[in-house]
């Protein structure tokens, strides 16, 4: 046996653990979106008085890359929209809302947030 076909033994044995991992990482994301989808489910609803202290967006470029000549790479993005709010007690918290509601809501406004563990239902001002 040359040292050269040992090297060609061990690549596919790294590509196969490297797509387990990714396997593995892709069922783990997965189990945590379940999981957090249930927590909100079994939550109660609650409508309390809140004021919005912040609000904040997240922008995530994507790239996708084209093997064939003459085209060029492709870049999307998606913007993530978050507003804070603080209760009476003086805790925040963080909800994930649509841009349409990111836009009616400003900074100052008081009334009651609608939400059911981290999933924002929705605000009325006072």
């Amino acid at each position: 046996m040359y040292p050269g076909d040992m090297m060609f033994n061990a690549v596919p044995i790294f590509i196969m653990i490297g797509f387990i991992v990714v396997i593995v990482l892709v069922i783990l994301n997965l189990g945590k979106g379940i999981n957090q989808w249930k927590k909100n489910e079994d939550s109660p609803r609650l409508s309390v008085p809140a004021i919005i202290k912040s609000k904040r967006t997240h922008v995530s470029r994507h790239t996708h890359h084209h093997t064939e000549p003459h085209h060029h790479d492709h870049v999307t993005s998606s913007t993530s929209y978050y507003v804070t709010f603080e209760f009476e007690s003086g805790d925040r918290s963080e909800f994930m809302v649509s841009g349409g509601e990111y836009g009616l809501l400003a900074e100052g406004d008081t009334g009651k947030l609608t939400f059911q563990g981290t999933r924002y239902l929705g605000f009325e001002r006072l």
